[in-house]
């Protein structure tokens, strides 16, 4: 292949590919994806894209610890996440990865409970946070948007109660089978 045509080649795999970069991605259509967001129109996700804080955590950094009060909720961009539970002694048990754009930590909208788990970057990782403080403020000046948000966060935290209800009973009947 001459020259010519890979600088050309180069070129246009660069315009496609910058787009499945989720650190160049626009902040709305990062938002767009989350299910908390999902409900929202383009001009409500732009309100609320001005309240998320963005940042970088290191390799090893804890976005949060378990027992800490909770204050906001955080979506991956860029990187992973692990949620982890300390086992005195050994090793951290990690109870799942979520890569970009999956969320965490949405019970801290509702209140300053402390964590169940810990979150740990286990690379250099690029969060979204929203704070519950930003959430109450978008209540109160634009209420239907922050409605719109606390419907879908009920409906995601019913969901996971459902599911984490299925797998106590499941886990349950096998003990009772054996």
């Amino acid at each position: 292949m001459s020259e010519m045509k890979q600088k050309i080649n180069a070129f246009w795999d660069n315009i496609f590919h910058q787009v499945e970069d989720p650190r160049k991605q626009a902040l709305i259509t990062i938002l767009q994806k989350v299910p908390l967001f999902q409900a929202l129109t383009r001009s409500e996700l732009k309100k609320v894209s001005k309240i998320i804080h963005e940042r970088m955590y290191s390799k090893g950094e804890s976005l949060f610890r378990m027992g800490d009060p909770g204050a906001a909720m955080f979506i991956v961009r860029a990187g992973q996440i692990n949620i982890t539970m300390p086992r005195g002694d050994e090793p951290e048990l990690i109870l799942a990865s979520l890569g970009p754009g999956a969320f965490l930590g949405e019970l801290a909208l509702l209140d300053d409970s402390p964590r169940s788990a810990s979150a740990v970057a286990p690379t250099e990782t690029m969060a979204l946070a929203f704070f519950r403080a930003d959430l109450n403020k978008l209540i109160e000046t634009e209420a239907h948007i922050g409605s719109k948000i606390l419907k879908e966060l009920a409906l995601i935290i019913g969901k996971r109660l459902k599911v984490t209800n299925e797998q106590l009973y499941s886990s349950n009947d096998q003990d009772t089978d054996a």
